[in-house]
């Protein structure tokens, strides 16, 4: 399927996001100091820009293991039924764990997420997501720390992509597209 012509118009700057996850990374570390380790969960594939950035800001002991969730493939709208494409390599039982989303869209993900991830008894539990629209949330799911509050727009880039595009882009950038929309 051939895709539609697009062009990508910066939303947070590279600037902005490391600002943030410093702000962030204090935070967490208040949260959970004295642990013996913090393990970080990225929900891939779109949070590992995030997840790197974030581990080097943390002043704490971290593991860090990740989680392959999907309800979108490679279109723009979920499908709502999530599934667990790669699950973790460790143990999480009695332990402090934080997982890190790339965005908090219709909240399927996350809520699928974090309900398996309790069943396995974390001592602590708690979640982070760089960009959160709350605009399309259709299950109620807010995480503990947000990066940004975006409006409903389709965006790209730290980590994030289109059809697996533009996760490179060192910013999040809108996706504007430039044809005209066809009607169904």
């Amino acid at each position: 399927m051939p895709q539609r012509p697009y062009v990508i118009d910066q939303m947070i700057s590279a600037k902005q996001i490391a600002a943030r996850i410093e702000e962030l990374s204090d935070q967490i570390a208040r949260e959970f100091a004295g642990t013996d380790k913090l393990v970080v969960v990225g929900l891939l594939r779109g949070s590992f820009v995030f997840i790197a950035d974030l581990v080097r800001e943390l002043d704490l002991p971290v593991e860090v293991d990740f989680l392959e969730a999907s309800s979108y493939g490679d279109g723009t709208e979920s499908s709502r039924e999530v599934r667990i494409l790669k699950d973790l390599r460790g143990q999480i039982e009695a332990r402090d764990v934080l997982v890190v989303e790339d965005i908090v869209d219709t909240g399927f993900t996350l809520s699928h997420v974090l309900h398996l991830l309790k069943s396995r008894k974390p001592r602590k539990l708690r979640t982070i997501a760089l960009l959160d629209k709350p605009s399309r949330r259709e299950v109620p799911m807010k995480a503990d720390w947000t990066g940004f509050e975006i409006p409903d727009e389709f965006v790209v880039g730290y980590g994030i992509d289109f059809a697996q595009r533009n996760r490179n882009l060192p910013f999040i950038g809108k996706v504007r597209f430039t044809d005209a929309e066809v009607e169904d």
